[in-house]
């Protein structure tokens, strides 16, 4: 098993970059993408991302910003 070096938030975020990140929003929509920054208010910016709604595809995005108050959760 390996050992995790990660032992804050940002450091998770920082091993993310360049890296697909699944992100959750307040409005039960799910934005899938290549994180490329952040920032410590946990606003982000992905490229090639897509909107998913109910699992499905709706809208694809060649470079978004979502704000931070609208995380829920990031995963990697």
């Amino acid at each position: 098993m390996t050992e995790s070096k990660v032992t804050r938030p940002f450091d998770m975020l920082n091993s993310a970059i360049n890296k697909q990140v699944l992100v959750q929003l307040k409005d039960n929509v799910q934005i899938r993408g290549k994180l490329k920054a952040f920032d410590v208010h946990m606003n982000i910016v992905l490229d090639d991302a897509e909107e998913i709604i109910d699992g499905k595809t709706k809208t694809k995005y060649v470079e978004t910003l979502l704000r931070g108050d609208n995380i829920v959760w990031i995963t990697v």
